[in-house]
């Protein structure tokens, strides 16, 4: 399920991601924008906002809450990242997709995540949620457990 690779490879992509995605926008990636996504990407774990204000500030920047959390709000409506629910934390977005549902499995061993793009699912919920008479806004499923690599240890 996972596969090691580098992160330098991640963070290039998603830093052109975001800039193709501000152009079609007509919107700005602003430089702490910019260096958020960076620390973001540096792993497929998930990072807080105090976490990310704390690495900022120890690389010239000097921010406040309120910058970074803008600039993740940024990020989120733009699909560059989601917002890991059950940890507060955030990840990169490395799927392409036009609503903010998302879907992930967490190991809960090295804190790894994977997105899921997976239309059966959505299809899946929309139906439930239909039959129900009920009108999703966001669909977040987090599935924690035990990734294939952590298993075999």
């Amino acid at each position: 399920m996972w596969q090691r690779h580098q992160h330098s490879q991640c963070i290039k992509e998603a830093l052109s991601k975001a800039e193709q995605i501000c152009i079609d926008h007509q919107c700005r990636l602003t430089p702490i924008r910019k260096k958020v996504l960076e620390l973001i990407w540096k792993s497929h774990k998930p990072i807080k906002a105090y976490d990310l204000l704390a690495q900022l500030s120890s690389e010239d920047f000097i921010e406040k809450p309120p910058t970074v959390y803008r600039a993740l709000e940024f990020l989120i409506d733009n699909n560059l990242i989601h917002r890991i629910e059950s940890q507060n934390a955030y990840i990169g977005c490395n799927t392409d997709h036009e609503t903010l549902d998302s879907k992930f499995l967490i190991c809960d061993q090295c804190n790894e995540v994977e997105e899921l793009s997976e239309p059966k699912i959505n299809k899946t919920l929309s139906e439930i949620s239909k039959k129900q008479g009920f009108i999703p806004s966001l669909v977040n499923v987090e599935i924690h457990g035990t990734c294939s690599q952590c298993a075999q240890h």
